[in-house]
């Protein structure tokens, strides 16, 4: 089991920067991707980018490209998220997730952290 804890969130003006952390516990040995959904206030949750835990490849929801940058320390078990310009609707409840084999799902997941974005 894999225990994921997010920070970093907070309140911030639009065109601002922001970066939340997800550090990870217990099995991490058996981490396969790291990835980053966000949940808007009466929306689904939705896909914002994920990492090989043990290689370099990312891959980002279109939208969010060339805004938002993920990355890791595999050292000390954390993924973080840098948000760029943001706007307003990019408030959310941020969450991390993993999968631990291929083609699996994201069996654990963070209780979120709010970012808020104010116009």
């Amino acid at each position: 089991q894999v225990q994921l804890v997010e920070s970093g969130g907070g309140l911030v003006q639009a065109g601002g920067s922001l970066r939340v952390s997800c550090v990870a516990s217990g099995r991490t040995a058996s981490i396969y991707i790291m990835g980053w959904f966000r949940q808007a206030p009466g929306k689904e949750r939705e896909f914002v980018a994920s990492i090989r835990w043990s290689g370099r490849s990312t891959y980002y929801t279109d939208s969010l490209k060339g805004r938002f940058t993920i990355s890791k320390d595999n050292a000390n078990n954390t993924v973080y998220l840098q948000m760029n310009s943001l706007k307003p609707e990019d408030t959310a409840v941020y969450s991390c997730a993993c999968t631990v084999q291929s083609g699996g799902g994201w069996t654990s997941w963070g209780q979120g952290t709010q970012v808020t974005v104010s116009s």
